[in-house]
């Protein structure tokens, strides 16, 4: 009874024009796919199955356990053996979708999570701050975004994760919501940009050694050529993600939306910035990451600088992104607007954000990773952080014409980590008279206009009044 209802009450919906954007169906559009649903039109070509990491086309042979009928409703997706996609650990990989019938506007959500390069962080022994989803990732995962079901306290971050895919947020949903879904789980601990299998040894010799496959890069192809090869191409698509999610959507997007290729296209990549850092510099004060940038791309990529021809994610992206420096990650900012100059872009994190910056700087600063005291080291972390903010992404930023940017200060949740997550009160910059959603509505955005560009500089105001009871009782089933 309550489908019936539902349905009835989307087809209503469809009748409004007034709510219709490009890529949304009307009512006799929308009814018909109810009836027989609409099938892909822009699979995987032979040119997209061929050069570094390939998009594969569609085995029909394959029960990928997938019902094109059953709208509204999260799906886990089996991928074959044969697109490469496997967890850390050597289990299958699988995601999720969710499907509707009025629209056929897309959203990747990469999720966000730790990351790994020795045994413990990709053991499951660092525990969040590790690698996420270490024992791979459960056949439903994600079914309680939509069910509201918050009894499993394990999977509370899935139903939570953020009003840009929670289609039944209470207070805070955001239009893409309302579009079909792609959430693509986490398990190899390397942002999604993996290409290496390590082993890595206990330190305590009391375990085996653990033998994992960063393999993000390759997990990322497979959910794309299965989107391509089995739902419509939708006018509207936006990659986004937090954390590890959104810097593995930052690295993904140069590909996925050449694949892809809507006519309108979308990044908000939440906490998970590319500083500049130049890979041959060891200038530490300069550059902030540039410890951080050598050791991922040592542990998870095969990357030789010397070696511009072997197949590994530099060298894939320096080819398919003209302006991409091979020595300058964050060259990726330019080469991106470059190459996609209609496209509307985002990043937003906080300035105080204690998560992030701990990955950036604690293990590769001495005297924040020696400093006995919390605050202290705090302190550190968050001053490093603006210090790179300021002079080390927003002139590049800067420099293009279609990145927008928004740096609020301090929220009382999550360590001020991820603006987009839970929900998007407390992202305001009262300074300017801007919220969190004014952000978003300027990114995802098919109408266009210049870009937001925001920072905050009051000192004090975001650390007044930045708290809620809801806050309180996730952070207490988290």
């Amino acid at each position: 009874m309550i489908k019936i209802i539902s349905i009835w009450v989307l087809l209503l919906a469809s009748m409004s024009s007034a709510w219709a954007e490009p890529g949304d169906y009307g009512f006799w559009k929308t009814l018909s796919n109810l009836v027989s649903p609409e099938s892909a039109n822009n699979p995987v070509n032979d040119a997209q199955a061929q050069g570094m990491y390939p998009l594969t086309k569609d085995d029909p042979n394959f029960n990928d356990d997938f019902n094109p009928a059953d709208y509204d409703n999260w799906q886990k997706v089996d991928v074959p053996a044969s697109t490469g996609a496997i967890c850390g650990n050597g289990s299958p990989y699988k995601f999720f979708v969710s499907r509707v019938p009025d629209s056929n506007n897309t959203v990747f959500y990469f999720e966000g999570g730790g990351a790994c390069w020795d045994y413990e962080s990709c053991s499951g022994q660092a525990g969040i701050r590790g690698a996420r989803n270490p024992n791979g990732i459960p056949d439903n995962y994600v079914q309680n975004i939509n069910l509201l079901d918050f009894s499993n306290s394990a999977n509370l971050a899935t139903a939570a994760v953020s009003p840009l895919i929670y289609t039944h947020h209470p207070y805070n949903q955001f239009k893409t919501g309302e579009w079909n879904m792609v959430y693509v789980p986490y398990c190899t601990g390397d942002i999604y940009v993996g290409d290496k299998t390590e082993v890595y040894e206990d330190p305590t010799g009391q375990n085996p050694d653990l033998v994992w496959h960063h393999n993000g890069l390759r997990n990322v192809q497979a959910v794309v050529s299965w989107v391509k090869n089995n739902l419509h191409k939708p006018k509207q698509m936006l990659a986004a993600g937090c954390s590890a999610g959104s810097i593995g959507a930052l690295l993904n997007y140069s590909k996925l939306a050449e694949d892809m290729s809507s006519q309108y296209s979308y990044l908000i990549d939440d906490s998970g910035p590319v500083y500049l850092a130049p890979l041959d510099s060891n200038d530490k004060d300069t550059y902030p990451s540039s410890p951080l940038h050598r050791e991922v791309l040592s542990s998870w990529t095969t990357f030789d600088p010397n070696d511009t021809s072997s197949e590994n994610p530099i060298n894939m992206l320096a080819n398919i992104t003209p302006g991409f420096d091979r020595n300058v990650l964050a060259s990726l900012y330019s080469g991106l607007s470059a190459k996609f100059p209609s496209a509307r872009l985002g990043i937003t994190h906080f300035l105080a954000d204690g998560n992030f910056s701990s990955y950036s700087y604690e293990r590769f600063h001495e005297d924040i990773y020696n400093d006995p005291d919390a605050e202290s080291r705090l302190n550190k972390l968050r001053a490093l952080w603006q210090k790179d903010t300021k002079d080390n992404l927003l002139p590049l930023l800067d420099a293009t014409n279609n990145w927008a940017y928004y740096m609020p200060l301090y929220r009382d949740f999550n360590e001020s980590h991820c603006t987009t997550i839970l929900d998007l009160e407390y992202g305001e910059i009262a300074e300017q008279g801007l919220v969190l959603r004014d952000f978003l509505n300027n990114v995802v955005n098919y109408q266009g206009g210049a870009p937001m560009r925001a920072v905050e500089t009051d000192p004090q105001s975001d650390y007044d009044n930045n708290h809620n009871w809801f806050y309180d009782l996730v952070g207490g089933l988290l």
